[in-house]
């Protein structure tokens, strides 16, 4: 499996703003994930629940920056700034790495954030 194309075509997606999509094609049913304020999902109905959570308290997209990403075997890091405006008022800015852990079959099986501050 063409582990770098399939990392390209992910990174694509979450540039676009299309997070949620992103999830539901590229992660294994078994996917765990975990960021750095310690939230945890351990399937990937519970990624796209919490995906879907996120992306719609978004009130606008000022912009997703996609900066490099690296692969070497089967783990790939992706480096992204996110800016969001909420629905609550509030700003978010993420300058983050998304460490990914690829199966055989092109899927995602763990994926970990990472604040690049």
């Amino acid at each position: 499996m063409d582990i770098q194309n399939k990392v390209q075509e992910m990174d694509a997606l979450v540039a676009q703003g299309a997070i949620v999509d992103a999830v539901k094609t590229y992660f294994a049913e078994t996917a765990s994930s975990s960021d750095y304020s310690e939230v945890k999902t351990q399937n990937k109905a519970q990624m796209i629940e919490k995906m879907e959570g996120f992306t719609g308290a978004i009130a606008e997209v000022n912009g997703i920056k996609h900066h490099h990403t690296l692969v070497d075997g089967q783990v790939s890091a992706s480096e992204f700034t996110f800016d969001f405006q909420m629905k609550d008022g509030s700003h978010i800015l993420w300058h983050e790495i998304i460490r990914r852990i690829w199966n055989d079959q092109g899927l995602v099986v763990a994926e970990e954030y990472f604040n690049a501050n």
